[in-house]
């Protein structure tokens, strides 16, 4: 294991060396993780200070936890990305240990504000790899796009759904910390089928996209 401790001072510092490549690109700096929103107040101090300096904020985001949470940073962040992985609530907590209801009221929260949000996707095979699971989804995403509109923006204005193949090069990290990879023995979806999953969430909401 490596690593390093940083104060938000810090990171800023980093994010200004970057400006220049932020003024020419139209992007800006993104928080990932893990999860920001478990370091709130560290989360926070870093978006404050690139808000006053005008860099464009985003947020990676699973969207387990209290709406509150998020609503409090909001202000603060120009884009927010949140995974949806599935819509079958038994399914969401055998695949990653916790269930989705919440995950699926804060998108709809989201939905009812006037941020952008790109509904990201991995596509898992045995998990959210058919036809059937990723149009479920897309319906989903269009309801928040129907709300949107309800509330006077354009139909799913600032709403997209991006699908992200799964990959396995989170192997090498859990094997660093000791720990089982259950995902070692799946394949990366082929393009063909990436292609047919696009397809069939296009059925329901436009706006998808895939890498």
């Amino acid at each position: 294991m490596s690593g390093k401790k940083v104060t938000a001072d810090q990171v800023i510092e980093e994010v200004r060396r970057d400006q220049p490549f932020y003024t020419t690109s139209g992007g800006g700096m993104t928080l990932s993780g893990g999860e920001p929103l478990l370091q709130p107040e560290f989360t926070r101090a870093i978006l404050e200070a690139c808000r006053a300096e005008e860099i464009h904020t985003a947020i990676e985001t699973c969207g387990s936890y209290r709406w509150d949470e998020l609503a409090r940073l909001l202000p603060l962040i120009d884009l927010v990305m949140m995974d949806l992985k599935t819509m079958d609530p038994d399914k969401h907590l055998t695949a990653t240990g916790i269930p989705n209801q919440r995950i699926l009221e804060n998108a709809r929260h989201l939905a009812e504000t006037n941020k952008p949000i790109i509904f990201r996707v991995p596509i898992v095979p045995t998990v959210n790899s058919t036809l059937e699971e990723i149009s479920a989804i897309a319906q989903f995403v269009r309801e928040l796009g129907d709300m949107r509109s309800e509330n006077g923006a354009g139909p799913g204005k600032g709403i997209s759904l991006e699908l992200l193949p799964f990959h396995r090069l989170a192997g090498d990290k859990y094997k660093s910390l000791g720990m089982e990879y259950r995902a070692s023995d799946l394949q990366t979806p082929e393009r063909e089928q990436m292609i047919d999953l696009v397809e069939a969430a296009r059925h329901y909401f436009s706006e998808v996209t895939s890498r």
